[in-house]
């Protein structure tokens, strides 16, 4: 089957946002006009096409990233099929604990439409998934949205995005109107106003530029262009000749640097009311990126480590990375690829290069939502999912056997927060099992251990919305009955000191005995920087074969801490004198040995407990503030910064998770239920003395 698009007419696309901006209604607004859904689904009705879960038609919160493929033929271009383009688009969470799924969307996406409240301006989320798409280098545009509603103000959310995110973004369009009587659009660059009109704003109508806003769009205008041709040596040179530039050169220069993301456009409108969608549509086909507007793919050879490069064509080797794996109640395993190159047909073999291990190709579908079309081959700069592959987890590079490499993998946060969960019955007991291992296959924030002390369960995830929604989903899809204990934070511990120490491991009963001895350094890690083992050992004091057992002595130990049992983190440990027997030394006694002198080291390090620090705002009338930011200060809240926001009261602070518990509740109660708050996890910090005693003795969890 041939390919349908070419390769230059594909843009894959993510929506991205704060919770609430908007993204789901602006997506659903994106598929009515692509003719791909025939009625405009609503959030607050819960019957929107992409939040297909139950639970996020309760909640009217977006959970899990939803994939669809649309078609799109340009506004200017009168419906002329031969321009028309395939838009694969993901609509991303806004939440903060499901934050994971944005970032695995950017790693896959070529551009991103960042879509912005209109009263609120940039949120806190907006600049997390602003800086996950830096680190990914995604181009952007903007859509400042909801400009109808009572307190919508374009400048000041265009002043904000300046400020907080970049000063290279640039409006391309001004609104007429404001709050409810916001009624269309003036493009700068072909200076001229639109309405939109129909029941569902389909019809595109140009008007006469209004008299009183003529100076603002001609100030506005030259602005735009002095951006653009900046980034021109020779539209430079004509426009201070004094020279007209054509429009289409604008676009093109205009195109280039938002790719190199060195310009921002930015849109306006309001997709509730069917306003400035289409433009957005536009925007996506004309400045963003296609996979043949980005370098090359590089990858690593798994067994040389050599720098390998595909490039977005049909004829080069496959090359295409695993970025989500979805339990479809109906067809089992779904792993979404994003292929960077070559084919994948139905029916073949392909190697996932990560675990070093064949899979073969069954079913090949093309997500709508939750809808699937079947396809038989999937091409370059493509997005799709394959159904039952058995050994994929997210962030596997698929490749061709013959050609093989490993794409870089994504970094997922640590999870923060745990609950004790058990089961009703011996039924569920079983079941849940099965459960739990397939969500932690879904999500890679989302973890499963058992408490060795109490042979409970613990599960393990990035806030307590994050895991309300997996027993919830648990129940539901799976049909488990379980009781579920108090949130719990997931403290570490860390070494504050460096120190030395010996372990010996020597046991003679009868027979043959047993002999392991090191030496071992402890040095403290910047934060994040993990664990790490150093081997330098000289002139053979310890063989070669004992050394990995040293090594999984310490880790084992690394994981079970010395002041209250909790994992070690950002430690150096080297390995740099022991000795042996030649007849008694086994990888046991060493493994032994390792665990013994890492425990040792460690207790003379000075260790000490470290808590999750949660970068938190709260928004909140004017007349609570000194209530509410007193009350953060009794939770050892650190208040940063105070700001205004529309009429309210912006605090940023820094607050530990441990006394966030109840906090919604209590926010609720001191603000007459008119305050609100998001919070994300930020970095880790010692706890105080007074009250890592009480974690020790048990009497804080």
């Amino acid at each position: 089957m041939p390919r349908t698009y070419p390769i230059e007419k594909i843009r894959n696309i993510g929506i991205i946002a704060h919770i609430d901006a908007g993204k789901t209604t602006v997506t659903e607004r994106v598929l009515f006009y692509t003719g791909i859904s025939h009625k405009i689904g609503e959030v607050h009705e819960g019957t929107t096409v992409m939040d297909w879960m139950e639970q996020e038609r309760e909640r009217g919160i977006t959970i899990t990233s939803a994939a669809t493929t649309a078609f799109w033929t340009p506004t200017y271009q009168k419906g002329d099929k031969n321009f028309e383009h395939r838009i694969n688009i993901i609509d991303t969470p806004g939440h903060i604990d499901f934050t994971v799924e944005v970032k695995r969307s950017l790693r896959v996406l070529d551009g991103a439409v960042v879509v912005f409240d209109g009263v609120a301006g940039v949120e806190p989320q907006s600049e997390t998934n602003w800086h996950y798409a830096d680190e990914y280098k995604v181009p952007r545009i903007c859509f400042i949205n909801k400009l109808d509603r009572m307190g919508a103000n374009f400048e000041k959310s265009l002043l904000s995005i300046h400020e907080r995110l970049t000063p290279n973004a640039v409006p391309l369009e001004l609104p007429i109107g404001s709050e409810a009587n916001f009624s269309g659009v003036i493009d700068l660059l072909k200076n001229q106003a639109f309405e939109f009109q129909g029941d569902h704003g389909e019809k595109i109508v140009e008007i006469p530029i209004p008299q009183n806003l003529e100076d603002a769009v001609k100030k506005a205008r030259h602005h735009l262009i002095e951006k653009i041709v900046e980034n021109d040596d020779a539209l430079m040179s004509e426009y201070l000749e004094g020279k007209e530039i054509k429009t289409e050169d604008l676009k093109r220069i205009l195109r280039k640097a938002t790719i190199e993301n060195k310009l921002v456009p930015v849109f306006c409108g309001s997709a509730l009311k069917n306003k400035g969608v289409q433009f957005v549509l536009d925007a996506v086909i004309d400045y963003l990126p296609s996979p043949l507007d980005l370098s090359a793919t590089k990858g690593l050879h798994p067994k040389t480590s050599e720098e390998v490069l595909r490039y977005p064509k049909d004829e080069e080797p496959l090359s295409a990375l695993a970025f989500k794996v979805a339990a479809d109640p109906y067809v089992g395993t779904l792993t979404y690829f994003r292929n960077y190159s070559g084919t994948i047909k139905r029916g073949s073999y392909i190697l996932n290069a990560n675990k070093g291990e064949q899979e073969r190709v069954g079913r090949i579908v093309r997500m709508h939502a939750n809808q699937r079309e079947e396809v038989d081959e999937v091409y370059a700069g493509e997005i799709a999912a394959i159904v039952g592959l058995k050994n994929t987890t997210t962030g596997d590079t698929l490749c061709s056997p013959d050609n093989p490499l490993i794409l870089e993998r994504i970094i997922f946060p640590e999870p923060v927060i745990g609950i004790r969960i058990d089961p009703k019955t011996k039924i569920d007991q079983e079941k849940m099992g099965m459960a739990l291992r397939r969500l932690a296959e879904e999500d890679p924030t989302f973890r499963v251990s058992g408490d060795l002390e109490t042979g409970e369960t613990i599960i393990s995830g990035m806030g307590e919305l994050h895991l309300e929604i997996i027993v919830d989903r648990m129940k539901r899809e799976f049909s488990v009955e379980a009781n579920v204990g108090r949130p719990q934070v997931a403290y570490k511990e860390t070494i504050t000191a460096e120190s030395e120490a010996e372990g010996k491991y020597i046991r003679q009963s009868g027979g043959r005995g047993q002999y392991g001895h090191v030496w071992l350094t402890l040095k403290p890690l910047l934060r994040g920087e993990g664990f790490v083992f150093v081997d330098a050992i000289k002139g053979g004091d310890i063989p070669k074969e004992f050394i990995p057992a040293v090594e999984k002595g310490v880790k084992e130990a690394v994981d079970k801490g010395v002041v209250a049992h909790y994992p070690m983190i950002d430690v150096e440990v080297t390995l740099f004198d022991g000795s042996f027997h030649d007849v008694d030394s086994s990888e046991a006694a060493f493994k032994i040995a390792g665990s013994i002198a890492f425990q040792e080291g460690a207790k003379l390090a000075k260790p000490v407990i470290l808590e999750p620090i949660m970068k938190t705002q709260v928004l909140v009338p004017a007349q609570f503030l000194g209530d509410v930011t007193g009350n953060l200060n009794a939770r050892r809240g650190k208040v940063e910064s105070l700001g205004d926001r529309a009429t309210v009261k912006v605090i940023d602070a820094q607050v530990p998770l441990s006394e966030m518990f109840g906090y919604a509740t209590e926010l609720r109660s001191m603000t007459q239920g008119r305050g609100s708050f998001t919070m994300e996890f930020d970095h880790y910090e010692s706890v105080p003395k007074n009250i890592e005693q009480l974690i020790v003795e048990g009497k804080r969890k």
